[in-house]
């Protein structure tokens, strides 16, 4: 199994912890990965994109060029997703912020109101983990058992009380879908 997913957003939509916690996940049920990051300079607001590989094999390359799934969290990525996917491929969009249809035919499109689910659960910023339980259930690369585990390494203690409100975004992602 490999599953190669191309994540795209701007800068504070938690594109690059997405990618970060994905890989870490993936390396907890004893997977290969690799996360190839790209963002711009600016904190909030600018490009985010994070290649992410997750195999039961040796990876070649960390860089994504032709995805399997790729994640849309905003309108502006739209175009490069639909461009780089591969024939047949899955586009995973956040239909809170992307309301066209992508122009290829050939996608499989999942839409998921990230923003309006992770609201309801209490903060728009766990949007990010919306879109991870959908891409954990339409994928069926990770099953995300080890999250929570993951979820205490990479918050600090401080933090450590927003991992029920993640947890129950994740499985808002997957009901989703």
């Amino acid at each position: 199994m490999t599953e190669k997913t191309f994540m795209a957003g701007f800068g504070g939509q938690g594109v690059i912890s997405l990618g970060q916690l994905w890989v870490y996940c993936g390396m907890k049920e004893g997977l290969e990965v690799t996360f190839f990051p790209f963002y711009g300079a600016e904190k909030r607001g600018g490009i985010a994109r994070a290649s992410v590989v997750v195999s039961s094999h040796e990876i070649a390359s960390p860089l994504v060029t032709s995805p399997d799934s790729s994640v849309v969290m905003n309108l502006d990525s739209l175009p490069l997703c639909e461009e780089i996917a591969k024939e047949g491929g899955l586009l995973l969009v956040n239909s809170s912020l992307v309301k066209v249809d992508p122009s290829r035919k050939d996608l499989k499109v999942l839409r998921v109101p990230c923003n309006e689910l992770a609201e309801g659960i209490g903060d728009v910023k766990i949007a990010n983990m919306v879109m991870m339980g959908a891409l954990s259930k339409a994928t069926g690369a990770l099953s995300l058992d080890k999250l929570e585990a993951v979820l205490k390494t990479f918050f600090p203690a401080s933090k450590h009380g927003f991992i029920p409100m993640n947890m129950a975004a994740i499985e808002a992602g997957r009901k989703a879908v």
